[in-house]
């Protein structure tokens, strides 16, 4: 069972990007690191993530077939109408009185 401070797996992979990337707050990343210290799963996916981006680097658009950059772009898309999507449903409501 989870404390009400702790951080799930879903929570944590949620929040990978962010992490790596060192945009957590104090109190998020110290959350984050304990839940780090304590799940082997988690462990495997952030070393995972951190391969994925040094073999991404490593890639030129000359290295990708045209089917698989269009694939790439279209998923790039797609996620990014979510987040914009996302982003609009969680924003309050505009004050038009």
């Amino acid at each position: 069972m989870l404390a009400v401070d702790d951080l799930s797996c879903r929570e944590f992979v949620a929040l990978v990007t962010d992490y790596l990337e060192g945009a957590l707050s104090d109190r998020l990343r110290a959350r984050f690191d304990r839940h780090l210290a304590e799940c082997p799963h988690c462990v495997t996916y952030l070393e995972q993530m951190r391969d994925i981006i040094v073999v991404a680097g490593r890639l030129a658009e000359e290295d990708l077939s045209e089917p698989a950059r269009e694939a790439l772009l279209e998923a790039f898309r797609a996620w990014k109408a979510d987040e914009i999507s996302e982003r609009s449903a969680n924003e309050p409501p505009e004050d038009t009185g």
